[in-house]
C-alpha cells in the first residue's frame, strides 16, 4: 500500500509582506503531478492547512481547488486530512460528513467530550488492512477532561492517554497523522524560525514514551508541525516538512515530499521526491559591489526571495535601493562588519530556542531561588494554552 505524506502548506502565508499563493499554486499543481505518476492509495496531509485559523478567501479557494483535482484526476486515492496548530479545527471540517463520500477525510479537532475517541480509517491490499489513525493538533487542557482520573499535566501525557485507551493492536498495520512537536530523548528534531516557539515546551512529547517500545504501534507515523524533512528517533516516525521555504532559516534545506510504501507487517520503504519552487528563499553574503555584479546576480534566479548579509566595512549609501534593482523580491538586508560584531559582543541575548513557558520558568527561578511547582506548572501551561488559541 502505497502514500504520500505532505503537510504544514500554509496556505495564504505571506513571506516579509510578499504574498505566496503563486508559489503555492505551483507547489499543489507538482503533488498533483507526482499523484497522478505514483498513482498512491492514500494521501496523508499531516496539518498547518492554513496559515491562519481564519484562511483569506485566496487561501481557501486554493484547497479547495486543490482537492478538487485530486479527487478528479487521481480517483482512486483517499484524502486524509488533519488541523494542526494554525488551523481552525470547526472551519476545516465543514461539510466532513459529505466529502468522506467522495474520498475525503477530514479530522480538525482532536478528542473532546463530544468526540472522544481517534478517528480511525481503514484501507485493505493483498496483505490485509491497514488502519490509519487521525489525530489532529492537541494540548493538555484539550484532552484533561476525557480523563478526570489521570494527571493529564502534558501533552505527553494526553497522548499517551489517548493511544493507551485505544488498545491499537501491534500485530496489525497502522499508520498515525499527527501534527505535534516530537523528541526522542534529549535529542531535539531541527526547528525554524517559521515555527512556533512554544512548540519546544507546552507542546512537545517523547516518541518513546509514545509511541512503544521494541514492538512499535504504528508502521509510519506521518508528522506535521516543522518545516524541515526528518525522522525523529526511528526513519518511520517522519515529518515530512514543508512544501516551501517559509523562513530565511530555511534557505539551506531541501523540501520533498515522502512516499510511504508498506507490505506485509514490519515492511515499510521510505523515499522523497524533491520540490521544484518557482522561487526559491535564498540568504546571499558579502560587499554590495560583489552582489550586485551581473555575474553574481546571473548565478541565480533574480525573482527568488532574498535576504541579503553586506559586508562592507564603510558607509553605504541607500544599498536597498542598489540591492532591489538587482533583486526584486528582497526580503531583509542587514549590515555586518567589525564594528556591528564589536558592538554586539558585551550582549546577552536569551536563549531562542526556548519556549515562553520555558523563559518564564528561568526568569522565576531566578528572582525566586527555586523552580515552579507541578501546580503553578500546570495553571501556567493553561495560561499559555488560552492566549495561543486567542492568538490563532
Amino acid at each position: 500500500m502505497k502514500f504520500i505524506h505532505i503537510s504544514d502548506l500554509h496556505l495564504g502565508k505571506q513571506l516579509h509582506g510578499y504574498s505566496l499563493i503563486e508559489d503555492q499554486k505551483h507547489v499543489l499543481r507538482q503533488i498533483i503531478a507526482e499523484m497522478e505518476k505514483e498513482e498512491p492509495d492514500g494521501l496523508l496531509i499531516a496539518g498547518d492547512v492554513y496559515d491562519k485559523a481564519v484562511p483569506s478567501a485566496e487561501a481557501v479557494g486554493l484547497l479547495d481547488d486543490f482537492l478538487t483535482e485530486v479527487t478528479v484526476r487521481c480517483p482512486n486515492t483517499e484524502v486524509y486530512l488533519i488541523g494542526g496548530n494554525h488551523d481552525g479545527p470547526r472551519r476545516l471540517e465543514f461539510a466532513g460528513r459529505i466529502l468522506e463520500k467522495h474520498r475525503l477525510h477530514l479530522a480538525g479537532s482532536a478528542p473532546d467530550r463530544e468526540h472522544p475517541d481517534i478517528v480511525c480509517h481503514r484501507l485493505a491490499d493483498e496483505f490485509g488492512e491497514v488502519n490509519i489513525y487521525l489525530l489532529p493538533f492537541l494540548r493538555a487542557s484539550h484532552v484533561r477532561e476525557l480523563f478526570p482520573e489521570q494527571d493529564i499535566l502534558t501533552c505527553q501525557d494526553a497522548y499517551k492517554a489517548l493511544i493507551e485507551r485505544e488498545k491499537i493492536d501491534p500485530e496489525k498495520r497502522n499508520v498515525l497523522v499527527a501534527h505535534q512537536f516530537f523528541t526522542y530523548g534529549a535529542n531535539g528534531p531541527v526547528r525554524c524560525e517559521s515555527e512556533s516557539f512554544s512548540a519546544g515546551g507546552l507542546d512537545a512529547a517523547d516518541v518513546r514514551t509514545i509511541f512503544g517500545g521494541e514492538e512499535a504501534l504504528f508502521d509510519y507515523v506521518a508528522l506535521g508541525h516543522l518545516h524541515a524533512p526528518q525522522s525523529v528517533g526511528r526513519k518511520y516516525i517522519r515529518y515530512s516538512g514543508s512544501p516551501l521555504k517559509y523562513s530565511v532559516s530555511e534557505s539551506g534545506q531541501r523540501k520533498s515530499m515522502t512516499v510511504v510504501e508498506l507490505g506485509e507487517k514490519g515492511n515499510v520503504a521510505l523515499r522523497e521526491i524533491p520540490f521544484l519552487p518557482l522561487r526559491d528563499v535564498r540568504l546571499l553574503e558579502g560587499t554590495l559591489a560583489r552582489l550586485t555584479d551581473p555575474a553574481t546576480v546571473k548565478n541565480g534566479n533574480a525573482e527568488d526571495y532574498v535576504s541579503v548579509i553586506l559586508t562592507d566595512e564603510e558607509e553605504l549609501y541607500d544599498p536597498r535601493s542598489a540591492l532591489e534593482q538587482c533583486y526584486p523580491n528582497l526580503l531583509e538586508w542587514r549590515v555586518e562588519n567589525s564594528r556591528t560584531r564589536h558592538a554586539v559582543e558585551d550582549m546577552v541575548l536569551p536563549d531562542m530556542n526556548l519556549s515562553p513557558i520555558e523563559l518564564f520558568e528561568e526568569f522565576y527561578r531566578m528572582m525566586q531561588g527555586c523552580g515552579l511547582s507541578e501546580e503553578e506548572e500546570a495553571y501556567l501551561r493553561d495560561v499559555f494554552d488560552a492566549v495561543e488559541e486567542k492568538e490563532n
